[in-house]
């Protein structure tokens, strides 16, 4: 197991490769490995994958998520979604499939895929006991279980499990008169179970279970956020920082055990309070990596939260949030849609590189110079192939291109570059 390697101070494969990739020394990952800082999710049974370091040090890294819906079911879709998503960058995907077979689109994902796979197991529970003819709430801990182990020896490399939304955590949300309620799906779910069986959550009762399936075959656990702010006039309330605290004691169980964690975290946050949420999560969690949505700043522009959610994740990012999740223009309208996902990719790649270039990271500050470099000299195939898009930077160039093809359309022959670079000398 990774953990294990790594406190023994044996540097496996994926560690070198990673240590090469991200330019950090190899005895740096060691410790920030053991120390539970820095996770590679790659599940053991899952061979196709190049593999993929998350945390303190390394550049931010992206999730871009599909899968099916009851209304739009289509397994060859999907799989085009997977190959844009990863050819636009994405580091990792989510299937979150709750339409048709779910197990062979996941199967059919797994297969395909060339980076780490993520699922939320507890949606296929939910599904297959509706299929059973019983109520969601009518799972039981079993149908939960049994569906976690399927994930597990399929390959799935992290999957979302909601452990720390408890009753406690449940409550105060309730008690403090929240706007949005419960957004989180699987969080609605395990509410909703909660409630109707007055019990505590299962993933956190059997917490312990849990983790053994996930060290069985080296599956990363993202503990979700089942309690996430859905509008920003919910962030930052006493449920989300409960469900919080709780992750933060879940994660150093884990870590305890040697199986990986990171944190999920919100959702829709203001940008006035992005940084206190991440060192809120860094402090409480103790340095574990921190996956967040978005964050989407703004609740009022529906069909351009690609856009709000890159600005929450260019902040986030440089603040030290790890790993970004993608948000598409189409969210809180449709399933997205094959183009949907490369713009919500691409949006979310550049915020990842902008908080990369503000926490110093080299490779991104190199790729910057580069393109200015490429702008000083008026070097157009330079500029197109450096950029973070260079299929739609050739579109454009392509689209108006002017007959002095030295510069654009914009300016033409004054070109502010281009009238300077014909001064030989700065003799003032």
């Amino acid at each position: 197991m990774l953990i294990e390697n790594a406190r023994r101070g044996t540097v496996t494969p994926e560690m070198k490769k990673i240590a090469e990739a991200e330019g950090v020394d190899e005895q740096y990952l060691l410790r920030e490995i053991a120390d539970g800082h820095i996770i590679i999710p790659v599940n053991k049974n899952h061979t196709s994958i190049e593999p993929m370091g998350i945390g303190r040090g390394l550049t931010t890294k992206i999730n871009a998520n599909i899968g099916t819906s009851k209304d739009c079911v289509d397994i060859d879709e999907e799989l085009r979604k997977l190959d844009v998503a990863i050819k636009a960058g994405a580091d990792t995907i989510m299937d979150l499939s709750t339409g048709g077979d779910i197990d062979e689109v996941r199967h059919e994902i797994i297969r395909h895929s060339t980076v780490p796979v993520g699922t939320v197991p507890l949606y296929q529970a939910a599904i297959e006991a509706t299929n059973r003819q019983k109520a969601i709430v009518e799972m039981s801990v079993e149908d939960i279980f049994s569906v976690i182990e399927r994930h597990a020896e399929d390959g799935v490399d992290f999957i979302t499990v909601h452990c720390g939304l408890t009753r406690q955590a449940a409550g105060k949300i309730k008690n403090e008169g929240r706007i949005m309620d419960v957004v989180s799906r699987g969080g609605s779910f395990t509410v909703a179970w909660m409630i109707h069986n007055k019990k505590e959550n299962p993933l956190y009762e059997y917490y312990d279970r849990l983790l053994d399936i996930a060290l069985s075959c080296d599956m990363t656990l993202s503990l979700g956020d089942g309690l996430r702010p859905g509008c920003i006039a919910d962030a930052t309330d006493r449920g989300q920082i409960q469900e919080l605290i709780t992750l933060g004691e879940l994660a150093q169980r884990a870590l305890a055990k040697g199986v990986q964690v990171m944190i999920e975290g919100p959702g829709h946050v203001p940008i006035n309070q992005i940084e206190s949420n991440i060192l809120l999560q860094k402090r409480l969690c103790h340095g574990a990596p921190f996956y967040v949505l978005g964050p989407l700043v703004t609740d009022a522009a529906p069909g351009y939260d690609h856009i709000t959610s890159a600005i929450g994740g260019a902040i986030a990012a440089t603040h030290g949030a790890d790993f970004l999740c993608y948000v598409t223009p189409s969210e809180h309208l449709r399933l997205p849609t094959v183009e949907d996902v490369r713009e919500g990719v691409i949006a979310s790649k550049i915020a990842a590189h902008a908080g990369d270039v503000a926490k110093g990271m080299q490779r991104a500050l190199d790729r910057d110079i580069a393109m200015a470099r490429c702008r000083k000299k008026m070097d157009w195939e330079g500029q197109i192939t450096t950029s973070l898009d260079p299929e739609r930077s050739r579109s454009f160039r392509d689209s108006r291109a002017p007959a002095d093809r030295d510069v654009c359309t914009m300016c033409g022959e004054y070109c502010a570059i281009k009238v300077l670079n014909k001064q030989e000398n700065w003799d003032l």
